[in-house]
């Protein structure tokens, strides 16, 4: 995260430069990048949890049946 930080306290400081039209198209922009991104995280994850459930590697049940496993760890 060393040098994430460099490149993001320049891009902070470069948007203070920016029309404040720019800065809201900038912020929807990222917001939009954002949301995608989570979008993808979030399939990626149903995708592994499916894999394991078909290998038999994930357990389903209720709500009750998590909290005797936990109980039981």
């Amino acid at each position: 995260m060393g040098t994430a930080l460099p490149k993001l306290n320049d891009v902070i400081e470069k948007a203070r430069f920016l029309s404040f039209e720019e800065q809201e198209i900038l912020l929807d922009v990222l917001k939009r990048r954002h949301i995608e991104k989570r979008r993808e995280q979030i399939a990626a994850n149903a995708r592994r949890t499916i894999k394991e459930y078909r290998a038999g590697r994930a357990k389903s049940g209720t709500v009750q049946n998590l909290k005797k496993d936990l109980e039981n760890d």
